[in-house]
């Protein structure tokens, strides 16, 4: 089971935001927002913005815990330019461009791995339930 987020038209460029992509995508999605909060750039507060809507919409839709959430898929993409112009020497003009970003979360659901239960475990847990059995 999955859950898509988008975040459109970020006032930032994308080449900003990918700074931060590696090390996002190796860790879990609670262990992100933990450590985008104490990174003190404007890049990762856009980041742990998108990355809690999207662990909120995860946990209301798919009804798991965040614990059980990780990455399937993150990335950022390139949304549109503003152009813009400013006079330069001999009339001629410099262009300004004024990027936009796009974040796109596809947070995936992991079921837990239960433990094998062997005959050996069962007859461990019977020895020791007689064992510390309380004597009347």
């Amino acid at each position: 089971m999955e859950s898509k987020s988008y975040s459109r038209n970020l006032r930032i460029s994308p080449k900003k935001l990918r700074f931060l992509l590696p090390e996002i995508k190796r860790l879990s999605p609670s262990d992100a927002l933990v450590r985008l909060l104490y990174t003190p750039n404007r890049p990762a507060k856009i980041f742990y913005k998108s990355i809690k809507s999207a662990l909120t919409n995860a946990v209301n839709l798919l009804k798991t815990d965040e614990k059980h959430l990780k990455f399937k898929h993150l990335s950022v993409d390139e949304g549109h330019k503003l152009k813009r112009f400013r006079a330069g020497g001999r009339g001629t003009a410099k262009p300004i461009l004024k990027r936009f970003a796009h974040i796109n979360i596809i947070l995936e659901a992991v079921e837990p791995v239960a433990e094998k239960i062997t005959s050996n475990k069962i007859q461990e847990t019977k020895k020791s339930e007689i064992k510390n059995k309380p004597k009347l």
